[in-house]
């Protein structure tokens, strides 16, 4: 994993920006991998061994670039023509600048993009190693997505494509009916307290328990949030009825920036990522019922439009914390609290005098502020706790 990490978050591939020189090398050296374990091709012809789904998108400026697809069948009489797919996105941000997503747009520079997320994709590497080598009940798309930095574009090409009935595509379901659950990796790659966040654990009715016995077995701490909707690849299968399970590590201050290098993740963690998800997977596969879906609706209510005011900070969502409050994952320079003397890392225990516990309890406390006004924020930095007076500002729009 980390020798995948390496090459696709070195600078010769230039961030790997969709339709550039780094993009095509980044998915030959996936296509490569995927050849050599001998799973099955998606078209017929002989262009990249079958792999590639080529999609065009953008409105101005045309950019074709693809999804690399492979298929690992099933051994079950019956499972076998349900499927699910494990997927995870390739892309990244290029040299990124302004609208480019980047979370330093003034600084022109290859962002590596080694969390972000060649982590997911060495992942799901090796997920494909393993279940070619132990096979699997139900069949098993792997699947790494283009565009995904542009608004899930690749994934959201997929699932059209699948509708489509496409005769030059082998190998494949009819349409996403067969698909019967989607698990999402991306950034796996910053482990911290052995604890990773899984979405769409409401999602279908057996999911929940299922996360938790694992979790258990492998001695992870996870937190488990219902919905599956939010800023990654699965969304676009929520978005049709098709249950999903999205594991991450979380955020940190290089997400984004031409920092996220291989030298910063955490290998041990990713080790641990890939056994909680072989698991995870496997029992999935084995399920004697179809997974139901279920429809939770979205938990996302961090959009600045819902808020009046920002405190410029990316919490923790998944509970890491071993006392009470909340941990400030990210604590943007320039902003309300950064401004106020709030750091990473800092614990966040109260806001304007109310306690907090959690990421609900935080955007409770959001919703209850008035820009323009100064409000205490208690916090506890190591062993010490510290009141920092933060004066509110609305949130750029």
């Amino acid at each position: 994993m980390r020798q995948a990490v390496e090459y696709l978050a070195s600078q010769e591939l230039g961030g790997r920006f969709p339709a550039t020189v780094g993009d095509t090398l980044a998915s030959e050296f996936i296509v490569g991998k995927l050849r050599s374990l001998k799973l099955k091709p998606v078209v017929k012809g002989k262009k990249k061994a079958g792999f590639f789904h080529d999609f065009t998108y953008g409105k101005t400026e045309k950019k074709t670039t693809h999804n690399i697809i492979a298929v690992l069948p099933g051994k079950d009489k019956q499972l076998k023509n349900e499927f699910i797919v494990v997927g995870s996105h390739y892309d990244h941000l290029g040299m990124g600048g302004e609208g480019s997503g980047s979370r330093r747009p003034d600084t022109l520079g290859v962002h590596p993009g080694a969390d972000d997320n060649a982590s997911g994709d060495a992942v799901v590497l090796e997920l494909a190693k393993h279940f070619k080598k132990v096979g699997s009940p139900r069949s098993i798309i792997f699947a790494f997505f283009g565009a995904e930095e542009q608004g899930l574009v690749g994934s959201k090409f997929f699932l059209e494509w699948m509708k489509q009935g496409d005769d030059r595509r082998v190998n494949l379901p009819v349409d996403e009916k067969n698909i019967v659950a989607m698990v999402n990796l991306d950034m796996v790659g910053r482990m911290r307290d052995n604890a990773m966040s899984v979405s769409g654990t409401g999602t279908s009715s057996g999911f929940k328990s299922m996360v938790e016995d694992v979790a258990e077995q492998t001695h992870l701490k996870v937190t488990c949030i219902p919905d599956g909707y939010g800023p990654s690849d699965h969304a676009s299968f929520v978005a049709v009825d098709i249950p999903v399970l999205f594991l991450t590590t979380g955020g940190h201050m290089e997400y984004h920036t031409p920092a996220d290098v291989p030298s910063t993740l955490n290998y041990d963690g990713m080790q641990q990522t890939l056994e909680f998800s072989q698991e995870l997977i496997a029992r999935l596969a084995a399920l004697p019922e179809t997974p139901d879906y279920i429809n939770v609706p979205s938990s996302q209510k961090m959009s600045h439009a819902k808020f009046k005011v920002t405190l410029g900070l990316m919490p923790d969502v998944m509970g890491a914390s071993s006392v009470p409050g909340l941990r400030a994952d990210i604590v943007v320079a320039g902003k309300p609290a950064h401004d106020a003397g709030i750091r990473s890392g800092d614990i966040i225990q109260e806001i304007d005098g109310k306690p907090l516990k959690d990421i609900e309890e935080y955007m409770e406390r959001l919703s209850e502020l008035t820009p323009g006004t100064t409000i205490p924020v208690k916090v506890l930095r190591g062993e010490e706790t510290i009141i920092f007076q933060v004066h509110l500002t609305p949130p750029v729009r």
